[in-house]
């Protein structure tokens, strides 16, 4: 797999699951990619804050996306280019 589509994999995973997991659980949700893939993808997402990395009172590492907030326009208001 390119880095792009395992990129993109992991930050789906973590938008449908919706809460933190750790990163041994996102490997788990990924079967078809490597710990080091997963690892990769997460450290890119998180440099780009597509997702949130944190350390629990355990010492383990817990990962959540950001979740894009939709703005509502109305029918009137223009189109940003």
């Amino acid at each position: 797999m390119i880095f792009a589509a395992i990129t993109v994999r992991v930050h789906r995973v973590l938008e449908q699951l919706g809460t933190a997991c750790s990163m041994e659980e996102v490997v788990t949700l990924c079967p078809e990619l490597t710990w080091n893939q997963v690892f990769l993808a997460i450290d890119y997402l998180s440099r780009s804050g597509q997702v949130q990395v944190t350390l629990d009172g355990d010492r383990a590492y817990r990962v959540q996306a950001y979740h894009d907030v939709a703005v509502a326009t109305s029918p009137a208001a223009p189109v940003p280019l």
